[in-house]
């Protein structure tokens, strides 16, 4: 079971560590540089529409981290299926049709867990964007 946790463990901090890579980029992309002086509807939705692009390829090479992984341990019958699993495992999403096997069954949670963290970065990261951008459009100066 040791052996287990610590792979799950390590694929957790790979996660992370990809996540804080990944958003480094993007604040230092787009809220390092000036934000659009352009205020209005389209310039500011295609600012939004490009970050949640980049995030969504963010949380993809994460699933596929951990797809790779249960492929590589032979979890699950092909690339796909574990795809498939740690996508919806990943989202929370849950459907329940594949499982891991008992051995490796600890990692499901362990990867769940990691997912809501993440998406919750992200989150935070549009959080402090769009505060930014409405700190621009109503003059008050925010850290």
């Amino acid at each position: 079971m040791l052996p287990k946790l610590l792979a799950a463990w390590c694929l957790l901090a790979l996660t992370v560590t990809i996540h804080a890579a990944g958003l480094a980029a993007v604040l230092r992309h787009f809220v390092g540089s000036s934000l659009p002086l352009d205020m209005r509807f389209w310039p500011v939705t295609w600012l939004l529409v490009r970050i949640a692009w980049l995030l969504i390829l963010l949380h993809l090479a994460e699933i596929a981290v951990w797809a790779l992984f249960y492929w590589w341990q032979h979890c699950l019958p092909d690339l796909e299926s574990s795809f498939y699993f740690s996508g919806v495992t990943y989202t929370t999403v849950g459907y329940g049709d594949l499982v891991l096997p008992k051995e490796w069954r600890l990692l499901g949670p362990v990867e769940g867990m990691t997912g809501i963290l993440m998406c919750g970065l992200s989150t935070g990261l549009f959080f402090a964007i769009v505060s930014k951008i409405f700190a621009g459009r109503t003059g008050v100066k925010r850290n």
